[in-house]
């Protein structure tokens, strides 16, 4: 007999079950059943966020393209998310950065994000200009991409990306004596703002293809995914494992603190 079932000899099941071990082992798998039905919750919860988003890009998708040139269009520009855009201006390439970790057909390389001067405005929007080979990254490569003068871009309104709490590269902080972070893993436009002389808008453009500009042939919008994940089937999994695990440790326990009887030998 092992040491402890032998403690619990003696003990009725009811008091045995009140003892330490049993306690402990109760409250562990309370707070796992809790964890369990925690993360289908946060499931349901990425669901609605991800219904919410499908339904602001159709809505976005049936309205026509904003003219952000025009005076007033870009008040309460966070509601066009995923519109379609167009704009007129001069780029600021001494503001210009790379975004790193972008490929193209499986090759690696880097967007462009170069700050547009908004024509008869004060603002400046960032626009995701393309892909360029790795080779092309350094500033003195990027020039023959420069688009000089005056320039008409259209493509779709995005939201910054945030930054990953856990998990990911998160950008660098600038350190002292550092003027500006010229690669960026994130499309911070909060922290890119600091490096541009204009006040910018709170969304980028990711260019649309532009036939008119053979050096930056390397655009695309890319599809939009409006399923709705796999969410709703995550949470599920999750409930089902948390009843599991409630439902099941009572006949556990029972079975533990009510052994059958030993066989008697053979006369």
């Amino acid at each position: 007999m092992s040491a402890k079932a032998s403690s619990l000899q003696g003990l009725s099941p009811a008091r045995a079950f009140f003892t330490p071990r049993w306690l402990l082992t109760t409250l562990l798998v309370l707070l796992a059943a809790a964890v369990m039905v925690r993360l289908g919750i946060w499931q349901l919860d990425r669901l609605e966020q991800r219904r919410a988003r499908n339904a602001q890009f159709e809505r976005s998708l049936a309205l026509p393209p904003l003219d952000l040139t025009r005076p007033g269009s870009a008040e309460n520009l966070s509601a066009e998310v995923f519109r379609s855009a167009v704009v007129r201006g001069r780029y600021d390439f001494s503001a210009e950065v790379i975004l790193r970790n972008q490929a193209w057909e499986d090759r690696p390389g880097y967007h462009l994000l170069t700050p547009l001067i908004i024509e008869g405005s004060s603002q400046a929007i960032l626009v995701d200009r393309g892909w360029v080979p790795l080779s092309d990254g350094a500033p003195e490569a990027r020039a023959r991409y420069a688009e000089g003068g005056t320039v008409t871009v259209s493509g779709r309104l995005m939201p910054a990306q945030q930054e990953p709490k856990f998990g990911g590269a998160a950008d660098p902080a600038l350190q002292p004596g550092q003027a500006r972070l010229d690669a960026w893993n994130w499309i911070n436009l909060e922290r890119i703002a600091q490096q541009v002389s204009r006040p910018l808008l709170p969304l980028y453009l990711l260019a649309a293809p532009d036939g008119s500009s053979p050096a930056l042939t390397r655009r695309s919008l890319g599809e939009v995914d409006l399923s709705e994940g796999p969410h709703l089937g995550y949470a599920i999994q999750w409930f089902i494992f948390a009843f599991i695990l409630s439902a099941g440790y009572p006949f556990y326990v029972r079975k533990q603190l009510n052994p059958p009887a030993a066989r008697k030998p053979n006369a």
